[in-house]
């Protein structure tokens, strides 16, 4: 699967997630989303399930400060929208907040989700903590790759005391 960036430059550029993965080959970064391109999006109404791949040629993270979130994603795009569903950071500065990933933890998790787990554990292989990532979240990946819709997630979370 494609991965892309569309980047805001907001952030420490030595910590930047989405820099480290296009220096690496892993992701390209872009300037413009195509109305085929997935955007990781937090505040979408839609979350990100298995049979979305059908829809999708890329997945494109936003790479934009977590203080600013509100702000980069009220601007429009192109593209379908998707959040993920809730998962823990594995990332050193938001360790095990829910939904506080990194732009590579959530382009990770969405390849997980899609079915490209091998692409997905690629991506995290490149930095110190990205298999923290994985390990906390494992079970839950595995689950949500199953899903055949939204209201089977809200289970998953029952059954996790996530919800």
């Amino acid at each position: 699967m494609k991965v892309q960036v569309l980047m805001f430059y907001q952030d420490d550029p030595k910590k930047c997630t989405a820099a480290k993965m296009v220096k690496f080959g892993l992701a390209q970064s872009i300037k413009k989303i195509g109305n085929k391109g997935m955007v990781l999006d937090p505040f979408s109404e839609k979350t990100l399930i298995p049979q979305d791949k059908s829809l999708i040629n890329s997945i494109v993270g936003i790479d934009c400060s977590w203080n600013l979130a509100d702000r980069a994603f009220s601007k429009k795009f192109n593209g379908i929208k998707r959040k993920l569903p809730p998962l823990l950071a594995g990332n050193p500065v938001n360790y095990s907040k829910l939904n506080k990933l990194t732009t590579v933890e959530a382009l990770s998790a969405s390849l997980f989700i899609l079915g490209f787990s091998e692409q997905s554990l690629e991506l995290l292989d490149k930095f110190k903590w990205g298999h923290t990532f994985y390990e906390l979240n494992q079970n839950l990946l595995d689950e949500y790759s199953k899903v055949e819709n939204e209201k089977q997630i809200e289970l998953i979370l029952k059954d996790y005391g996530l919800l």
